[in-house]
């Protein structure tokens, strides 16, 4: 049996219509840099979908917008406050630290950041002998699978405005928030909440590429310059500009996020309905769910998954749900659950 592929949502190549615009354009030659009439295209389609003159910006990877974004923003005594489990924090090898930025983090509530830690650790760096927190982070949807609600956005975005601090959303998995049954924000609401925010081709159908969207005036000048020193420009941005247009057009990326979401939650309920236990609930295309160890030695060997958490007695495994999925895999996953 082929081993089923359940480890992440960036596995397959990319959309077939993804692809076919590319293919259109083989013989087309075009400027370098995203400084080319098909990205022009595509940052016009963004405007008109967060209905703000934001700038926009089409960069490579997760990480490197991550990178950009905070270290753009911030000046070389300035802090992140953050989740314990931000994926700043936790899985981009330090590059945020690399800058020179110091991550200041909270304990998670469902994944989320609270406000009253915010202003608790504002209120904690008060001398000069502390870095001076600057810029929130947040992930819609979280590394767990949760999304934020528009109350909650709300919250926490009157809470920086009152302290003078930057509201920075990596938007990796921002589809499928937005497709999410616990979402209740649009993305025009997301662009006059935050300051900053990204949304993800990488982990929703594309070769590659996020979209980072600045909303502030004070942070637009010289965003390409912090996008070249560190290493984010890509030469042929045309490439990039092409992938957005067709990501974006009849809201296929909305498509593509709720196709993952159906899966993944219908096998949530169903691997509840097996007496399986959730180490989390997920609102979106993440599950996260214990399993024994002699299942796991089972499953590790027809299914790819990511290890989650490690016990004395059960193992938490990660399965993630993409475009690519099919409704089959999922229904041999729950077999093999199920035995």
């Amino acid at each position: 049996m082929k081993k089923l592929n359940f480890k992440n949502d960036y596995s397959n190549i990319a959309h077939p219509f993804v692809l076919e615009r590319l293919k259109e354009h083989l013989d087309d030659s075009f400027n370098g840099y995203g400084l080319d009439e098909a990205s022009d295209l595509a940052r016009q389609k963004v405007k008109d979908l967060i209905q703000s003159d934001a700038d926009v910006h089409f960069l490579i990877g997760g990480t490197s917008a991550n990178k950009i974004a905070i270290a753009h923003a911030l000046r070389p005594y300035e802090a992140v406050i953050a989740v314990e489990s931000g994926h700043i924090a936790v899985h981009e090898t330090g590059a945020i630290e690399q800058t020179g930025h110091k991550i200041l983090t909270v304990k998670p509530v469902n994944g989320k950041i609270v406000p009253e830690d915010i202003v608790k650790t504002v209120e904690l760096y008060q001398d000069e002998h502390g870095v001076v927190p600057r810029l929130v982070y947040i992930s819609d949807a979280t590394e767990i699978g949760t999304v934020y609600t528009k109350d909650e956005l709300t919250r926490i975005s009157q809470v920086c405005r009152e302290h003078n601090l930057y509201l920075y959303i990596d938007g990796a998995r921002l589809s499928n928030a937005l497709v999410s049954p616990k979402n209740d924000l649009t993305l025009p609401e997301i662009a006059r909440l935050s300051d900053m925010f990204t949304i993800g081709g990488t982990k929703n159908g594309l070769l590659m590429g996020e979209v980072l969207i600045v909303t502030n005036p004070a942070l637009k000048p010289y965003v390409r310059h912090s996008v070249k020193q560190n290493g984010g420009m890509l030469a042929k941005g045309f490439l990039l500009g092409l992938q957005f247009q067709v990501f974006f057009q009849d809201n296929l990326f909305l498509a593509m996020a709720r196709h993952a979401n159906v899966l993944a939650l219908n096998l949530q309920e169903k691997l509840v309905g097996l007496g399986y236990t959730l180490a989390s609930i997920s609102d979106t295309n993440q599950i996260f769910v214990n399993i024994s160890w002699d299942k796991y030695n089972t499953l590790k060997d027809v299914c790819a998954f990511e290890v989650w958490n490690k016990a004395d007695d059960y193992v938490t495994v990660r399965f993630v749900t993409s475009f690519a999925t099919k409704a089959e895999d999922v229904e041999k996953l729950i077999e093999i659950m199920k035995n």
